[in-house]
């Protein structure tokens, strides 16, 4: 069965950085996209960041461009999403998403930014 679990999340003052990880499993990774989505209290959930089957197409969210690198490891089944810059709207429950015809989700990971 499809399997992802994110890391990496935590409190994080403004201007700050993390990397989220998504370790994936239950399916041929290296055969599709992969999106990094998140969700703040109240709102909808939203994409940020989208990467290709084979990692040379990347995507995203203009509140994150030029902050936010996502990448993969398809060695390893993973998929990455290196945040600079971070400001207080940033704040969310970080969510790893497939689609392969039907959409699977993690757990999501929480990034609190605040002073």
């Amino acid at each position: 069965q499809v399997q992802l679990v994110e890391s990496g999340g935590g409190l994080v003052q403004p201007g700050g950085s993390l990397r989220l990880s998504c370790a994936a499993s239950g399916f041929t990774f290296s055969s599709y996209p992969m999106r990094w989505y998140r969700q703040a209290a109240g709102k909808e959930r939203e994409l940020v960041a989208t990467i290709g089957s084979t990692g040379s197409s990347m995507n995203y969210a203009d509140s994150v461009k030029g902050r936010f690198t996502i990448s993969r490891d398809n060695n390893k089944n993973m998929v990455f999403l290196q945040m600079n810059g971070l400001k207080p709207e940033d704040t969310a429950l970080y969510y790893c998403n497939v689609n392969r015809g039907v959409s699977y989700w993690g757990q999501g990971t929480q990034v609190t930014v605040s002073s």
